[in-house]
């Protein structure tokens, strides 16, 4: 049987990415896009399948080694625009997490283009970027220092983060000695505290007990509210996508099913996508009316 890909782990080193043609687009602001802060341009995104990480390895030597292709995303085109808060809805499988990569720039498309305007913050994976030696205060200068921050600039949220993490005396410990949940919690408390333009989140409000959720909740709010920050969701719960999204793009077979009010987009993902018909019916903004 051919190995399967979990959307979750797409980054994994025993995965074979196919070629990127054009690679997404890093830049500033551009003035004639207005207040659009993410362009999608026609997206595919690929992976090579092979039957054993022994063929995985020949394929490296070896051209005559087969494989299968997996589509994670299919000629996706869309645009985002500065201040809208974004729900992604879809089955696993559907391509929501890979997508979201490619806009942070962890993955690369294998065809078509992304434009991205602003600095992105991403609630994916949270204790990615981590060195389990340095103590979480040490930390929290690395992932800045990977974004770009100098020193001064990370001392202004150092105090805001911790605070945040409540972690107690563990912030001056190695990260080895953390709980799984005392990393997510500082990884979120990290992304969310630096003021993000384009803020990314994966299901990564639902880490920690009932006030730490809340605590995420309201700083989430926060931040859309009084920064004009950008805010792209995935969740499975349809209360959580309505609590802080206006619109929604529900994907389908790898592909945009349906893009608008998060309300009608809810009904589409429980009725159409969630309600097991063999096929979905057209809808308006739909790739299967184009």
């Amino acid at each position: 049987m051919p190995d399967m890909i979990n959307e979750k782990t797409s980054t994994n080193k025993d995965e074979q990415e196919i070629a990127a043609a054009e690679p997404a687009v890093r830049e500033e602001a551009a003035p004639e896009y207005g207040d659009v802060v993410i362009r999608l341009n026609h997206v595919t995104k690929q992976f090579k399948l092979f039957k054993s990480k022994k063929s995985r390895l020949k394929s490296i030597f070896s051209k005559k080694v087969n494989y299968t292709i997996n589509t994670a995303n299919d000629d996706l085109t869309f645009e985002i625009r500065r201040g809208e808060s974004v729900a992604f809805l879809g089955k696993n499988g559907a391509g929501k997490s890979t997508l979201l990569k490619m806009i942070t720039g962890v993955l690369f498309p294998t065809s078509g283009e992304i434009e991205v305007y602003g600095e992105v913050s991403a609630l994916l994976e949270l204790t990615a970027g981590f060195d389990p030696e340095f103590t979480g205060r040490e930390n929290i200068y690395l992932r800045g220092h990977m974004r770009g921050m100098t020193d001064e600039t990370i001392k202004k949220y150092e105090d805001s983060i911790i605070e945040f993490a409540d972690i107690g005396e563990y912030i001056d410990q190695p990260v080895r000695t953390y709980s799984s949940g005392m990393k997510s919690r500082l990884g979120f408390a990290i992304n969310a505290n630096i003021e993000p333009e384009i803020l990314i989140v994966d299901e990564a409000l639902s880490v920690g007990d009932a006030a730490f959720r809340k605590k995420c909740s309201n700083i989430v709010n926060r931040i859309i509210a009084e920064d004009n920050t950008t805010l792209l969701l995935v969740t499975h719960s349809s209360t959580m996508a309505k609590q802080f999204c206006k619109r929604g793009i529900v994907l389908y077979q790898s592909k945009v099913y349906f893009d608008g009010d998060i309300d009608e987009a809810i009904r589409v993902y429980e009725e159409d996508i969630l309600g097991g018909k063999p096929a979905p019916k057209p809808k308006a903004n739909s790739f299967l009316n184009q």
